[in-house]
């Protein structure tokens, strides 16, 4: 008898794990319940559009592969902090400094 599993998980040509059927990265699902503590229901509650077994695959998937997905997340923060600073202040920001909104 064959049994086909679902793994709900696939990898781009850069390596970056996807959930199936989905725009969501595991490291999305994994942030939140690194930065939240959030349990699957409640990873579930934010993307109501997966399901739990794509939000379970894609914990058990960091779990797998936890030193590579922390490096891509580390990657990821270093380069957003990166970008951020080479953008400087958006018009927004410098409307409300010049009304003593923002120090």
């Amino acid at each position: 008898m064959r049994t086909e599993t679902a793994t709900h998980i696939w990898l781009d040509d850069r390596g970056v794990a996807w959930i199936d059927e989905t725009n969501v990265k595991v490291t999305e699902v994994v942030l939140d319940k690194l930065a939240h503590g959030s349990s699957p229901e409640e990873i579930h509650f934010q993307y109501p559009h997966l399901s739990l077994s794509q939000i379970y695959a894609a914990l058990a998937y960091y779990h797998d592969h936890q030193v590579d997905l922390d490096a891509q997340i580390e990657r990821g923060a270093r380069d957003y902090q990166s970008l951020k600073s080479q953008a400087g202040e958006t018009p927004l920001q410098k409307r409300l400094r010049a009304m003593g909104k923002l120090p």
